[in-house]
């Protein structure tokens, strides 16, 4: 590629990242109306190993038992909108799928800033049980369930094995006084994370693919679930935010869960204490608008 056509090509990935923080900000003001119209309900959350160990079990407390589509549209990172849709149970197991009955399809995604490595199978690993992100604080081992979750599991273990994610900074620390959540967010292959570039948040893989798990738990302290933009749906890839609190079970239920963290959470916590870096070019607050002040940086992610 010729020197000409590079600077074109960085036009236009500035321009598509504009009109999509454009159509964030949009739905950001959009999805902060719906918040003061709502009343947080509680959610007490007991975690119990089925098929996996990811799922849970799960009891409202409150007197609104209104369910909304699990398909609603999803943010860039998790809004805090509050929500009254989670199931009052869940089954005792996940079922068992054959091998070979699961096709995944993933589509290619130009349209934000992204590092493709290609596209993963389309048959998933079925007997893969364990995600572990090195980072230079430590291990965080996640237990995923392939089951429940195939092509969710089948990009994070294609992506790992490419080596997408070494050296990809964490982007966003969302803590409870600086957006009312409390989670890491990484997987945008060009964050800087630095408080101070404008399209962090925005990368993914070149790829997208279908919501899973959606609506099956909330996601409390632990729960390691998918990211996808605000104004839509069925368009995962690369990104993924890692819950630090039970209050994020106010999240709406839009977002596919990909797995539990076993151990390493007290790795996150530490890092959480000395604060963020807050982007004041991020206008819409749900991207890389508050990174750690302590860097958090994955050097390699396996499954097995």
């Amino acid at each position: 590629m010729s020197g000409e056509d590079r600077q074109n090509e960085e036009d236009r990935q500035r321009q598509l990242a504009r009109e999509h923080k454009e159509r964030q900000a949009k739905r950001a003001a959009e999805q902060t109306g719906k918040a003061k119209r709502n009343t947080f309900i509680g959610a007490a959350v007991a975690v119990v190993v089925v098929a996996g160990g990811i799922f849970a079990a799960t009891t409202l407390v409150g007197n609104d038992n209104d369910t909304s589509a699990a398909a609603a549209q999803a943010s860039a990172a998790a809004t805090a909108t509050p929500t009254v849709n989670m199931p009052t149970a869940l089954p005792s197991s996940t079922p068992t799928a054959k091998p070979g009955a699961i096709t995944c399809e993933y589509k290619r995604d130009t349209s934000v800033p992204h590092k493709f490595v290609g596209l993963p199978p389309k048959k998933p690993n079925l007997k893969l049980s364990t995600m572990t992100v090195t980072t230079n604080h430590g291990k965080i081992v996640i237990e995923v369930d392939p089951n429940a979750t195939p092509c969710s599991v089948n990009s994070m273990a294609f992506l790992a094995k490419k080596g997408f994610y070494e050296g990809n900074k964490c982007h966003r620390l969302a803590k409870p006084e600086t957006s009312g959540l409390f989670l890491l967010q990484c997987g945008d292959p060009q964050a800087k994370a630095d408080g101070k570039n404008p399209t962090d948040g925005q990368g993914n893989a070149g790829y997208v693919f279908r919501d899973e798990a959606v609506g099956t738990i909330p996601y409390g302290r632990g729960v390691v679930f998918l990211t996808q933009p605000l104004d839509a749906a069925g368009q995962n890839s690369s990104q993924f935010a890692i819950s630090l609190s039970d209050e994020n079970t106010q999240i709406e239920p839009v977002y596919s869960v990909l797995g539990m963290v076993r151990s390493g959470l007290e790795i996150l916590d530490k890092v959480a204490e000395d604060g963020v870096l807050v982007n004041p070019d991020d206008i819409t607050g749900d991207g890389g608008s508050t990174a750690p002040k302590n860097p958090v940086v994955i050097k390699k992610v396996t499954l097995k």
